[in-house]
């Protein structure tokens, strides 16, 4: 094949011509940046973000809420879990330019008027947060197990929360700090 012609690849495929080619920026140039506008702990946020960044980026580089955790970056660890209309979500997996119009809530967005969600003073009264690298996400997890009602057994709670990773080994106390809000949040 000459230098520079275009291979037909399988089959039958047509060659790729410069019109169906998709535009990309030049190699080392950032993708365009939109304009966001979304709630972050019930306050609106506009932003500018680039189009390939994460909600986790966002959260942390822009807006300098360093709760969720960069672990894995691959959704498998839990460090980076916030809610998102409700819903947990891994943020590192989330897309942030795609959330316009959305609601993130962070564990920074979760106590109210200075007093701590019943979660985190559970996680306190139950030392469920040895290293506290996870807690963040352990605990905005553990909220959305109680408020989508699986906190009703130990081995529901065990299993809702197996996708966060601790190191520290703190499950025992993490499953007892759920219980224990799940009372005090009345769904226990």
């Amino acid at each position: 094949m000459a230098a520079g012609a275009l291979s037909a690849g399988p089959a039958g495929a047509q060659p790729a011509t410069a019109q169906s080619a998709p535009t990309r920026p030049a190699p080392g140039r950032p993708e365009p940046a939109g304009l966001l506008r979304l709630q972050v702990n019930g306050r609106p946020v506009t932003l500018a973000v680039d189009a390939r960044s994460s909600l986790l980026d966002v959260l942390r580089e822009q807006l300098h809420l360093t709760g969720a955790k960069k672990g894995c970056d691959h959704g498998q660890c839990g460090a980076c879990t916030v809610h998102l209309d409700g819903q947990r979500v891994a943020a590192c997996l989330t897309l942030a330019a795609r959330l316009e119009g959305r609601a993130v809530l962070t564990i920074e967005g979760l106590s109210a008027e200075g007093a701590l969600h019943p979660m985190q003073q559970a996680f306190i009264d139950h030392d469920a947060l040895q290293c506290g690298y996870c807690t963040p996400g352990q605990i905005m997890a553990a909220v959305a197990c109680v408020q989508e009602g699986n906190a009703t057994s130990r081995e529901r709670i065990r299993e809702y929360m197996s996708g966060n990773l601790c190191r520290c080994g703190a499950y025992v106390g993490i499953v007892a700090a759920i219980e224990d809000a799940a009372a005090k949040m009345g769904r226990g």
